[in-house]
C-alpha cells in the first residue's frame, strides 16, 4: 500500500497549522511548525502575500487537510464521502465520524499510541484485539459495544510498558470508554459531530465534492 515517506512537518506547514502527525514531538521546542510555520519549497515564504484565495482552493485545502490527519490516501477518502452520500443526514458530518471509527483513529484516541500513524503500524503489526480477536486492519469501522485492547502479550513489550505508567492522564473522546489498568476501551456510541473534536470545516469538504 502507497504510503507517505516524505517529512510530515511540512504537510503541517503546507496546511498553515499543526496537525499533531508526529505526536509529542508536536508539543516540544522541536516542532518545525513552531520555527518555520510558512509553507514549505522555496516559495514558500512568498505564499502569505499572495491574493486571497478561490472558493475551490480552500475546498481542496480542506479536503487535503482531512486527508492528512487521517493519513488517508485520496481513492479511500472518496469512498468514504460517497459512502456517506448515501447514508441520511448530514454528510460532513456522517463523514467525519465514519473517520472517526476507524481503527488505528480509536487505537489513537483512547491514548495506546501517540499518533495515528503510529497507531496504524501497532494495529498492522498484530498489537490490538476487537471483541477478542486479532484485528489487523486499521481501517476497520468500530460499532457501538465493540472492545478494543492490546493483546495480552504485546503488553510485555517495551513501548506499552512505558505507556502504562501514563496511560489514562489524558482525557478521551465521550463516545468512549477507558479502562487503563486492562488497557482497554469500549465504544459507547458512534461518534456525533459534537463529539468529534476537530478544527476540520466538513462543509467545505462536501462542497468541493459535489462541483
Amino acid at each position: 500500500m502507497a504510503r507517505h515517506v516524505d517529512p510530515v512537518c511540512a504537510l503541517c506547514r503546507r496546511e498553515g497549522e499543526k496537525l499533531f502527525l508526529k505526536g509529542a514531538r508536536c508539543f516540544s521546542p522541536k516542532c518545525a511548525f513552531e520555527s518555520r510555520g510558512y509553507a514549505p519549497g522555496m516559495h514558500g515564504k512568498k505564499a502569505q502575500f499572495r491574493r486571497k484565495e478561490s472558493d475551490y482552493a480552500r475546498q481542496l485545502r480542506e479536503k487535503q487537510k482531512a486527508r492528512r490527519i487521517y493519513g488517508i490516501l485520496e481513492r479511500q477518502f472518496r469512498r468514504y464521502f460517497e459512502d456517506a452520500l448515501r447514508v441520511k443526514g448530514l454528510t460532513g458530518a456522517t463523514l467525519l465520524s465514519t473517520l472517526e471509527r476507524r481503527l488505528d483513529n480509536v487505537v489513537y484516541r483512547l491514548g495506546f499510541a501517540d499518533s495515528r500513524a503510529q497507531a496504524r503500524q501497532l494495529v498492522r503489526h498484530g498489537h490490538v484485539t476487537l471483541n477478542g480477536r486479532r484485528a489487523d486492519v486499521p481501517s476497520m469501522l468500530v460499532k457501538a459495544e465493540d472492545v478494543i485492547s492490546v493483546r495480552e502479550r504485546s503488553r510485555q513489550t517495551s513501548h506499552f510498558k512505558m505507556l502504562a505508567e501514563t496511560l489514562g492522564e489524558q482525557p478521551v473522546p465521550a463516545w468512549m470508554l477507558l479502562d487503563a489498568a486492562n488497557m482497554s476501551g469500549r465504544i459507547l456510541n458512534l461518534p456525533s459531530r459534537e463529539q468529534i473534536e476537530t478544527t476540520l470545516n466538513e462543509q467545505l469538504i462536501v462542497e468541493y465534492y459535489s462541483r
